[in-house]
């Protein structure tokens, strides 16, 4: 098997080296953020939505970012790693940041340090033919602030729904908001649909911005259905027509049921290859 590798501020690293100390301050307090990207035949899916929200993020965080470490230069860097690893097909990309070491007053600096990893994905793309279950994950409520819409290191609420979810044989969970509305999933935002509308919760109920989320509230055009945002509660996702979660790994994938109730798909198959021929 070939060897694997990881880049751990500007070298490579083999994968399962130990690169940061006990006193770094995202191990110590999720003092960071990180992006998932979808790279295909070196072309990073929506990367100007990724860099956008990655770089504003680490502004609203404090980062002092130099100026040489701007897109181009993580653009670079990626590709030179899937290209270490063999991963210049289909790979799933993953840019972490983290502040470096130091106490809740007293970071050393705020310098952004960063890890980037890459997988191999497979490159057929198509609709899940078997429909999501899912539910409801009600122990954690995520708040609606300033931070909410960041994919940050602090991560608990969805890890725990993750969690949840495998325990119980779901295949995802919802999780709510402070206000027991619909926030969004443990890895993915949430649409329905109703008639000829789709619908997904706005960034202010508190969910992650997700980058797919973006494209198709503002590229996608397919001229029989209109795009809202909307605040959404559990009774809404009953009486929904169709019920669809986005990541920028897959997409799109179906939800089949949620709390006894079924779903179809003859909608989602429309617009899901429509997003293929388009994005």
């Amino acid at each position: 098997m070939a060897e694997h590798f990881f880049i751990y501020n500007n070298k490579f690293y083999p994968a399962n080296t130990a690169v940061i100390s006990s006193g770094n301050r995202s191990f110590r307090y999720g003092d960071g953020l990180f992006e998932t990207m979808k790279m295909v035949k070196g072309r990073i899916i929506n990367k100007e939505f990724h860099f956008e929200r990655m770089f504003n993020g680490l502004n609203l965080l404090q980062f002092e970012v130099p100026k040489n470490m701007n897109a181009v230069f993580f653009e670079k860097k990626i590709n030179e790693l899937v290209t270490k690893n063999n991963h210049t097909n289909t790979a799933r990309i993953r840019l972490m940041f983290f502040r470096g070491n130091g106490g809740i007053f007293d970071p050393e600096n705020c310098n952004p340090n960063y890890i980037i990893e890459s997988w191999a994905i497979g490159e057929e793309m198509q609709l899940n033919e078997n429909g999501l279950i899912v539910d409801v994950f009600q122990e954690a409520k995520k708040s609606c602030d300033s931070f909410s819409n960041l994919k940050s290191n602090n991560f608990l609420p969805y890890v725990m729904a993750g969690l949840f979810a495998k325990k119980n044989r779901f295949n995802d969970c919802i999780v709510l908001n402070s206000f027991d509305r619909i926030c969004d999933s443990a890895i993915a935002n949430i649409f329905i649909i109703e008639d000829d509308k789709i619908y997904t919760p706005p960034l202010a109920e508190g969910c992650v911005a997700g980058v797919m989320r973006r494209w198709i509230l503002e590229k996608f055009d397919l001229i029989n259905y209109q795009v809202f945002e909307k605040n959404l509660s559990i009774d809404d996702l009953h009486n929904a027509d169709e019920f669809f979660l986005t990541n920028s790994i897959y997409y799109l994938r179906w939800v089949k049921e949620f709390q006894g109730k079924n779903y179809g798909n003859k909608k989602i198959k429309e617009i899901y290859n429509h997003i293929l021929q388009t994005i």
